[in-house]
């Protein structure tokens, strides 16, 4: 499984979402941005995706922004790389049959598997709690 950047980006919008889920305000896109280095236009793009998938929502005005509309927790991230998009990859290539090709074939769907059986037992709600508690960590100067 290749993870696009449009998956990335759509994970770190989602993670810093669900950091800020408890105050209950709307956070702009230009501070997803900013903060994470995503190219604003790209970031309008997913989070309408993410809009249409039920998990945000969106807030109009000056004050507006994007919110998380659903529990951290119920959300995964293998759910968020088939939702963005994330090309499936199997090594599939017109290499001619062979004992040795199979044989790698095999290989491939194994690495996949092994990927989506990681992702789809990892949710938001881990990864928020794992990114806040390493920002607490940090010292700044």
């Amino acid at each position: 499984m290749t993870i696009s950047a449009r998956v990335h980006y759509a994970t770190l919008a989602l993670i810093e979402l669900a950091l800020r889920q408890p105050e209950k305000a709307p956070v702009a896109v230009r501070e997803i941005s900013q903060r994470h280095g995503i190219p604003g236009p790209f970031l309008v793009q997913i989070l309408r995706t993410l809009r249409s998938a039920g998990w945000v929502q969106s807030i109009r005005g000056s004050q507006g922004g994007y919110r998380l509309a659903i529990a951290p927790a119920e959300l995964t991230l293998l759910e968020i790389a088939e939702a963005v998009g994330c090309p499936e990859t199997n090594g599939q290539t017109d290499a001619t049959d062979t004992p040795a090709n199979r044989m790698l074939h095999d290989v491939w769907d194994a690495a996949s598997e092994a990927s989506r059986a990681v992702l789809a037992r990892t949710t938001l709600a881990e990864i928020a709690a794992r990114t806040a508690q390493d920002d607490a960590v940090m010292f700044y100067i």
